[in-house]
């Protein structure tokens, strides 16, 4: 049984015992250490993986060689590359561990199968997937509209934890800052 998940989806939708049961046996568990990958950019994401515990972050090379994050994952947070995985085609991102991680991972025949077996689940993707679209919206409105202070501080309000988290130069790439400029923002007092 994996009570995080279930509790996340409980969270969306009412589940019966037996939907549970059919939950728990289309999922395993990944243990990752820091820095191991989930995906790597030119493989096929086979999977849609779910935060246990730990973080991990998407992200992939800019034509000058730099790294550009997209997107952070913590526990309970679902993150994959939706367009590899719906289609079956290597993806143009990575996904890796910042963290020592344990990860639910389910695969695309497997969701597949999960989502005829339960259809209820069904409202629940919908939900994720309706959710995560929101914030990938608001973030690109936010990068045109925000200076890269007022990103930042924006950022560290609404998301406490990241920053706790997730090495400075990370932070900076997701949020489009030089590790320098942002290190001379957060010594500023707010």
């Amino acid at each position: 049984m994996y009570p995080d998940l279930i509790q996340h989806i409980q969270s969306y939708t009412k589940l019966e015992e037996d939907q549970i049961k059919t939950i728990s046996k289309y999922f395993k568990r990944v243990h990752l250490k820091n820095k191991e990958y989930l995906l790597e950019e030119g493989q096929v994401c086979k999977s849609y993986f779910f935060i246990e515990k730990g973080c991990a972050r998407m992200f992939f090379y800019t034509n000058k060689g730099a790294e550009q994050i997209t997107q952070f994952a913590l526990e309970n947070w679902w993150i994959t590359d939706y367009f590899s995985f719906a289609d079956q085609k290597p993806s143009a991102y990575s996904i890796q561990a910042i963290e020592k991680s344990e990860i639910l991972a389910i695969d695309h025949l497997s969701f597949e199968k999960l989502l005829k077996e339960a259809p209820i689940l069904e409202r629940y993707f919908r939900i994720i997937m309706q959710r995560a679209v929101a914030a990938s919206q608001l973030r690109i409105k936010l990068l045109y509209d925000l200076s890269k202070e007022e990103l930042y501080l924006h950022f560290s309000a609404n998301f406490p934890e990241f920053i706790q988290r997730i090495p400075q130069y990370m932070l900076a790439s997701f949020l489009g800052l030089t590790p320098e400029y942002l290190s001379e923002i957060r010594k500023k007092k707010y």
